[in-house]
This record gives C-alpha cells, sequence and structure tokens, in this order.
C-alpha cells in the first residue's frame, strides 16, 4: 500500500485519499503527514522546499515540524498580535498532528519553543504547561531576533514516540 498522510490546501503526493506516484512512494523512507511547498507560505519569496508538518519515522518516531499560530487546513496565520492565541494554535497543531500520525501528547519526549521577546516566555509556557500537563518532555526555550513571518510571536517544534 503506498505512504499516505493527510491532505492540506497544498497537498501533494502522500495526501489522504491522493496515493502517491510508484517513484515517490518507492523512495520514501518514513510517512509524510500534511506535505507542502513553501511556494504556498512564502508567496513574496522565491522559495521551492518541499517540506511537511510532521514525520513518522520508522520505528514510531515523530518529528514535528515547528507549529505557529497558522490554522493547517487554510495556511492563514492567525491571533496576530495575540502571543498566548500562537502558543494555543501551535500547541492545537501539534495535538492534531500527532493525533493524525497515530499518536497522543502523551507520546512527546522533548520540545523546542522559540520566541522573539523573552517576555513573552510566562504566556507560552502557561499554554504549553496547560496542554503537556504530567507529560514531563525536556524541553529547551530559545529567544531568536525573528521567526520566519513578521506576524508569527512564537514556534514550537515537538518530537514524539509512539509506543508499539
Amino acid at each position: 500500500m503506498a505512504p499516505t498522510a493527510r491532505a492540506n490546501d497544498h497537498a501533494g503526493p502522500g495526501a489522504i485519499g491522493v496515493p502517491c506516484p510508484q517513484p515517490f512512494a518507492a523512495t520514501m523512507k518514513h510517512t509524510r503527514i500534511r506535505p507542502f511547498n513553501t511556494k504556498a507560505t512564502y508567496p513574496e519569496q522565491k522559495l521551492d522546499n518541499d517540506l511537511c508538518q510532521a514525520v513518522v519515522a520508522r520505528g514510531r518516531t515523530v518529528f514535528l515540524r515547528g507549529q505557529i499560530g497558522q490554522n493547517l487546513d487554510t495556511s492563514e496565520s492567525v491571533c496576530i498580535g495575540d502571543i498566548a492565541g500562537q502558543a494555543e494554535q501551535a500547541m492545537s497543531n501539534i495535538a492534531m498532528l500527532l493525533e493524525e500520525a497515530g499518536g497522543e501528547l502523551q507520546d512527546i519526549c522533548k520540545i523546542t519553543i522559540y520566541i522573539i521577546d523573552p517576555r513573552y516566555r510566562e504566556a507560552v509556557y502557561l499554554v504549553v504547561g496547560r496542554w503537556l500537563k504530567g507529560v514531563f518532555p525536556v524541553s529547551t526555550g530559545i529567544v531568536v531576533s525573528a521567526l520566519a513571518r513578521p506576524e508569527w510571536l512564537v514556534e514550537i517544534d515537538a518530537t514524539a514516540v509512539i509506543p508499539d
């Protein structure tokens, strides 16, 4: 059976219900969830990168792309100017992607949180702490000068291992 993944507006090979063409499927080593191309996310830039929101590696390790205040179904930025709202959307995306990969938040082993202002730390960590209560992942927090789009204030990535 050809590998599949959840579709979005810019779904390519591997989207649910869209069988991967044989050459693509034959080269896939891991399951790709919500494939997209950066042309759609950054139309003002000359980017053409094939990425996805999550990768389920053999052995049931799931590497999630950094999640931001963006609706995964529409690629629209949400909660512009609202740090807690963007963190909430990022965590909602993480929960949804893990479910699509066959896992759950309790499978998260590592998170990395990027914020553009150290004053945002408390608001972001309150949101993340509520979502991950009782999970106990390792965590790294980093303050950066900017994220890929000026309206994004926080980005959260996660790695999970889904038990057999």
